[in-house]
């Protein structure tokens, strides 16, 4: 389904010629009828043999700018309507003007009134709005001379309408859910209702979505399409979404109905593009008034170059109020006072730059890796970007995967381009190997100094080393990253400074070091990288440091051997028990049992320790 738009100026006769059209009058309020005038939008359904489209009618005085320009996002074709009477006058211009920068793609013209003019008058008015909408999107739009009363023309109207609607490619049903709601009620026995134009994607009943900007969850109770009752609606449609769980008072005019994948924002990069008669009131911070989808919200544009021409230029714009919008999105900026249109645009997004034997996925997933940097983009960021549903980005990234294009972190998974990814790899390789070099006796380096060293985030250093490690392309040890393979050796005096402990080391005896000591000895010896050597003899088990106190490796298996000996025998030991069997005193005797405790060999029931299941038989393991 696709949508027609009205646009013209006041009393040419958009409403009516809409009621001749479709035999519904889109003007919904008394006071619109009793004046004779449009103040909001109206709609309408339109059809003609197997084509259905809406009609969203909007109004032509200027004064209701603001619901015209609500209505107006969702025009695919517009039907300009101007009376030959009068002619294409200035309100028309402006929204000419409006509409070149939003989402038309097709436009008919409606001369009315031609009843009320004589057969030489018709002809040189009709000459005249085609000179007058030279330069316009309009400028080479068919163009039918009609009367809505007297129903002259009226069908040759419908056919160039159906033809334009045939022409039209569909809007993307597998993109995420995006529809602005252009009004809200409540119905008696049903609760809320919004209404809008489904912009692209597709919602169904019982589908969960999302309410923007507040970021409300809801349930779609039922759905209607110009009264009729449906289970799905797909983009393109005038849709009347059902969502009871939410109340009345938080939707309004530039509420957004969306799909997980797309979230609020208030700051975006855009591609804007001037009106010539804009162009002395753009600075490099501009106030505006944003038309995005049916909401209006202040904000400013901001330039880096302001426009001297009527050429497209990137910007930012910067919004007081959260709003949904995406790469495509298309925006009308006008003066805060008075409010004339400054120009418009789209939100900058990832271009397609799809290559032969190539999909435009593919090309866009690197332009949007490559935008999001090491940082990466999660599932739904990264559907967003590419302007899918959550559940069509698994097939892409996997292919990606497959291809080497994408690498994977976790805790929160992201994604992000390979080559941006082996870059800082080999920033990693490059310190590390440095490091092995200059300190061969070190493990390598701590997440916190290599972070310091890169001058990078500390915590997403840490996704990407623990992703690394995962792939074999690094190793990690007692906290200590280094490059595979990486053996601790320790120089001459290092070897003979540790060696003397070592040997002091009486293997009958049970008394420990105390690390105080040992640690007081290493500053005073003043030999090279001791400090990192001790580190490394602590990481690889040769010293094990219990509380306050170490033992040499040799020395712990012997105190475990008797341990397990012991409890193999009697099933059960005191501390007390322990004490005795290795020669110590009750200082040194508690923080061995506790640290066999803590790793799983024994298990303590109140005073009495024993071995655990899985220790009892070392030879079924």
């Amino acid at each position: 389904m696709h949508v027609i738009g009205t646009a013209g100026h006041v009393d040419h006769g958009k409403s009516t010629l809409v009621e001749r059209l479709t035999g519904t009058n889109p003007d919904r309020w008394a006071q619109e009828r009793e004046r004779g005038m449009t103040l909001d939008l109206g709609f309408a359904r339109f059809e003609e043999g197997d084509l259905v489209a809406g009609i969203i009618d909007v109004p032509g005085h200027e004064r209701f700018l603001h619901n015209m320009l609500a209505g107006a996002s969702g025009m695919e074709v517009l039907l300009l309507v101007v009376a030959a009477t009068e002619g294409v006058m200035p309100q028309t211009r402006e929204h000419l003007a409006i509409l070149r920068f939003l989402n038309v793609r097709g436009v008919v013209i409606a001369v009315t009134k031609c009843d009320l003019l004589g057969a030489a008058e018709r002809e040189e008015a009709l000459a005249r709005i085609r000179r007058d909408l030279a330069g316009s999107i309009a400028a080479d739009a068919p163009m039918q001379a009609l009367s809505s009363e007297s129903g002259e023309g009226i069908a040759e109207l419908r056919a160039l309408l159906a033809a334009r609607l045939a022409a039209l490619a569909p809007r993307n049903a597998d993109a995420p859910l995006y529809m602005p709601v252009d009004r809200a009620f409540t119905l008696p026995g049903h609760g809320t209702i919004a209404t809008g134009t489904l912009m692209q994607g597709s919602v169904r009943v019982g589908e969960s979505v999302t309410l923007q900007p507040e970021g409300l969850r809801a349930r779609v109770r039922s759905l209607h399409v110009f009264g009729t009752s449906v289970e799905r609606a797909n983009a393109g449609a005038r849709v009347a979404v059902n969502i009871p769980g939410v109340a009345r008072e938080r939707l309004a005019r530039g509420s957004v109905l969306a799909g997980p994948e797309l979230s609020a924002g208030t700051q975006f990069a855009v591609r804007f593009t001037p009106l010539a008669e804009a162009l002395p009131f753009l600075h490099r911070r501009t106030p505006v008034r944003a038309s995005i989808g049916a909401a209006e919200i202040l904000g400013t544009l901001i330039f880096e170059r302001v426009p001297t021409s009527e050429e497209s230029v990137a910007a930012r714009l910067v919004l007081r109020a959260p709003t949904t919008a995406f790469g495509g999105v298309r925006f009308v900026l006008r003066r805060l006072s008075p409010k004339s249109v400054l120009g418009g645009g789209e939100i900058a997004g990832i271009e397609s730059t799809a290559i032969a034997d190539e999909g435009a996925h593919a090309a866009a997933l690197r332009a949007a890796l490559a935008e999001a940097g090491l940082a990466g983009l999660g599932r739904e960021g990264l559907a967003a970007k590419l302007n899918v549903r959550a559940e069509a980005i698994d097939e892409i990234v996997e292919s990606a995967i497959v291809a080497g294009e994408l690498r994977t972190l976790a805790k929160p998974e992201a994604f992000v381009a390979a080559p941006l990814s082996d870059a800082l790899l080999e920033r990693i390789v490059t310190q590390l190997a440095r490091r092995h070099e200059e300190a061969p006796w070190a493990m390598g380096r701590t997440l916190q100094a290599l972070a310091k060293e890169l001058a990078f985030d500390e915590a997403l250093l840490y996704r990407y080393l623990t992703a690394f490690v995962a792939e074999g392309r690094l190793a990690v040890r007692a906290g200590f990253y280094s490059l595979p393979g990486h053996e601790v050796r320790l120089n001459p005096e290092q070897e003979r400074f540790f060696a003397a402990l070592l040997q002091r080391e009486d293997p009958n005896s049970f008394v420990p070091l105390h690390a105080a000591g040992l640690e007081n000895e290493m500053r005073g010896s003043q030999i090279a990288g001791i400090a990192d050597a001790y580190a490394a003899l602590l990481a690889l088990g040769t010293f094990v440091r219990i509380g306050d106190d170490l033992y040499g490796a040799a020395q712990l298996a012997a105190i475990r051997a008797r341990l397990e000996r012991f409890l193999r025998e009697r099933r059960q030991m005191t501390v007390a028990d322990f004490r005795t069997l290795i020669g110590t005193s009750r200082k040194y005797a508690v923080p061995l049992l506790e640290w066999f405790d803590a790793r799983a060999i024994t298990i303590r029931t109140g005073d009495i320790r024993a071995l655990r299941a899985s220790e009892r038989n070392p030879t079924a393991r």
